[in-house]
């Protein structure tokens, strides 16, 4: 392997500290992500016809972070610490040990709007079209708060931008965290915002976020170092890969549904 990569700078993962409170970057990144949602969300709701108030998307916003606290505990201790969760089932509350799922928080999020959808008389599908530009800032953001901490690193490499790692052993690795800074943040956000511009029917912004993510998620899994105590599962994919890969298929029929229904409505709409 070659010896050029570049060394993994001296962060400090707390920023500050005001006796025994202290600011760390990843919970920085976390209120980021709750700030850049609040910013889009408020945004949608101000333009003419949006039916939105501020006081429901104060509360959408609250039930979904709400959502992806609780999502994301559960999801990673089903999905990653199954066999440590049934012999000692406190785990799942030791939240200060650390373990978030992104697909947990994903599912946690879809409760919490099936939720608010009921008590705000809110259409599902319609409510994933206002949520779905909201997540991949965020995502951005908690991608880079991975990085800042040195953490969820790629495979050995000998690319010229690999990094050798702090605690990752004496090969430099691919920086995957900021592959899913790039993918499921940037990118994927900048497809959902030219989307639409397009005006699509009710449901394609959602299915494009799902398919968009389990896409980016599943092709940078290949330069992610699969979980220790996990490995590559069967057919040569990740834990990752697996879970992606229902919501590719789910965001793909939900593109295909918003579409096939799309000429139906219009007729219904010029009948009446």
């Amino acid at each position: 392997m070659s010896a050029s990569y570049i060394t993994f700078p001296q962060i400090d993962p707390v920023i500050f500290s005001l006796g025994p409170v202290s600011l760390r970057w990843y919970g920085l990144m976390y209120l980021v992500a709750f700030a850049l949602a609040w910013w889009l969300a408020n945004r949608a709701a101000k333009k003419p016809g949006s039916g939105w108030t501020e006081q429901q998307v104060s509360d959408l916003l609250f039930i979904g972070f709400l959502g992806v606290i609780l999502g994301g505990r559960i999801g990673y201790v089903l999905f990653y610490q199954f066999e440590l969760f049934i012999s000692d089932p406190v785990y799942l509350f030791k939240i200060w040990t650390g373990g978030m799922s992104f697909h947990g928080g994903l599912l946690g999020v879809l409760s919490a709007m099936a939720w608010f959808a009921w008590r705000n008389n809110k259409r599902y599908l319609e409510l994933g079209d206002f949520v779905a530009p909201l997540i991949p800032l965020g995502l951005a953001a908690g991608r880079l708060g991975n990085f800042i901490n040195a953490e969820l690193w790629g495979r050995p490499t000998d690319v010229p931008w690999a990094v050798l790692f702090p605690g990752a052993g004496p090969l430099p690795r691919h920086p995957s965290q900021l592959y899913e800074f790039a993918l499921e943040g940037l990118v994927l956000f900048s497809i959902i915002m030219l989307v639409r511009r397009f005006n699509p029917p009710t449901g394609t912004l959602g299915g494009v976020f799902l398919a968009g993510y389990g896409c980016a998620r599943f092709f940078v899994e290949f330069y992610r170092e699969p979980d220790a105590h996990l490995g590559v599962l069967s057919a040569g994919m990740s834990m990752g890969q697996w879970l992606s890969l229902p919501m590719i298929i789910a965001g793909t029929g939900l593109i295909i549904y918003a579409f096939a229904r799309h000429p139906q409505a219009e007729k219904q709409v010029s009948k009446a």
